[in-house]
């Protein structure tokens, strides 16, 4: 059964494909993500027939558990922001946290001083909803973390690169995106096209992608 699903059964019985089974184990997670996340990679057909098991088994997965949740509302704090975007920032009283001013800055926009004041972010309380997963979700889960390797997804542009960088979240998109698209077929959710032999080693290339 798929909640009993390890990876240590998913990345067994493979080829060797010429490194050492921690090589191998890594080499095969890297190109897994990949193709979770692009839709499809080059490699060679030897490859793309090893990773392809183990992506489809991931997607089978995700589609057998894709409504395993509850709904539920939480209250939560979100940071208040102006009409330009900006957190709406004011000074309290650090002992007594009495608002001594709206606003952290003067007419002027320079930094205002109060004393015995600090500058703190305003947040408001907000209901809203979220999915709360169930046992045999929670265990997919945990299964295809194992698996995916971690992805950082950096702008292109300079401008504000570093507060933009953010981290993928390929397991929501396998059970947000790529669960509802597949749950009406039975497997075969990938397919190998065959590209031509790599220089050099002449080794059959293929892209390898999701169909």
């Amino acid at each position: 059964m798929y909640h009993e699903w390890r990876k240590e059964k998913i990345m067994a019985k493979y080829r060797k494909l010429g490194r050492t089974s921690s090589q191998r184990k890594a080499l095969l997670r890297n190109q897994v993500t990949a193709l979770i996340q692009n839709g499809k990679i080059v490699t060679t057909e030897a490859k793309a027939k090893e990773v392809r098991k183990i992506a489809e088994g991931l997607i089978a997965l995700a589609v057998k558990e894709k409504d395993n949740f509850e709904t539920v509302k939480v209250t939560t704090k979100v940071a208040r922001k102006d009409k330009d975007g900006k957190r709406v920032k004011q000074i309290i009283d650090k002992d007594t946290k009495k608002v001594l001013s709206e606003t952290h800055r003067d007419k002027d926009g320079k930094i205002l001083r109060i004393e015995n004041g600090v500058t703190v972010t305003v947040y408001d309380e907000v209901e809203k909803e979220i999915k709360k997963d169930l046992p045999s979700r929670i265990h997919a889960r945990r299964q295809m973390l194992k698996v995916l390797q971690p992805v950082v997804e950096v702008p292109k542009e300079a401008a504000g690169r570093k507060r933009n960088t953010k981290e993928v979240d390929l397991v929501a998109k396998l059970f947000d995106e790529y669960a509802p698209k597949y749950v009406d077929r039975k497997g075969g959710y990938t397919r190998i096209v065959k590209i031509g032999q790599r220089k050099g080693d002449a080794a059959m290339e293929v892209v390898l992608e999701l169909v």
